[in-house]
C-alpha cells in the first residue's frame, strides 16, 4: 500500500488514496519489473503507471494472485497479466479396471459393498453413498490385488 500513497502524492491529490481506502482495495504485487513504462531513450525515464487492485476477501480466497509483466517489444508500455493460482486438494482418482470383472472375488465384493445399508432417505443421496462406498471398497481391494497374478 505504500506505493499507492506515494503515487497519489505524486499526482498531488488525496482523492486516489481516499477512494482506494474507502473501497477496501488492496494492491496486487507486480512481479518481474518495478516499472511499467519507459520513454525508450538511451538514458531511460522509467515510471510505474499501472497498478492492480482487488478486494481483501479475494486475497484471502486466492493468496497466490499477482500481476506480472510481459515482454514489450514495440510499445513504450509494458503489458501485464494477472495470474490467479490456487491449490485445490484432490482426492486420488478412481480408475475402474476391466480385468477386475474377470476376477472370481469381484462380483461378490460388489454385491456386498452395494448391499451395505446407508443412513440416507433421499434417493439421490442413497445412490451417491452406495457409489462412494463401492469406490472405497474397490480401491482397498485393488491395493491387495496383484495385476501380475491376474496376468499369469
Amino acid at each position: 500500500m505504500t506505493l499507492i500513497y506515494i503515487e497519489a502524492l505524486k499526482i498531488g491529490t488525496n482523492l486516489g488514496v481516499t477512494t482506494i481506502s474507502a473501497l477496501g482495495l488492496v494492491e496486487l504485487p507486480l512481479k518481474g519489473r518495478r516499472f511499467t513504462w519507459s520513454n525508450k531513450q538511451p538514458s531511460p525515464l522509467l515510471e510505474r503507471l499501472d497498478w492492480f487492485f482487488t478486494y481483501a476477501i479475494w486475497i484471502v480466497s486466492y493468496p497466490n494472485t499477482f500481476a506480472s509483466s510481459l515482454v514489450n517489444e514495440t510499445s513504450d508500455h509494458v503489458p501485464c497479466i494477472i495470474s490467479i493460482s490456487t491449490v485445490i486438494p484432490k482426492k486420488s482418482i478412481f480408475r475402474f479396471e476391466n480385468y477386475w470383472m474377470e476376477h472370481q472375488d469381484f462380483l461378490p465384493l460388489v454385491q456386498q459393498a452395494w448391499s451395505t445399508p446407508t443412513h440416507e432417505n433421499d434417493a439421490a443421496k442413497i445412490i451417491t453413498a452406495k457409489f462412494k462406498n463401492l469406490r472405497r471398497v474397490l480401491k482397498e481391494w485393488q491395493r491387495n490385488l496383484s495385476s501380475l497374478k491376474i496376468a499369469i
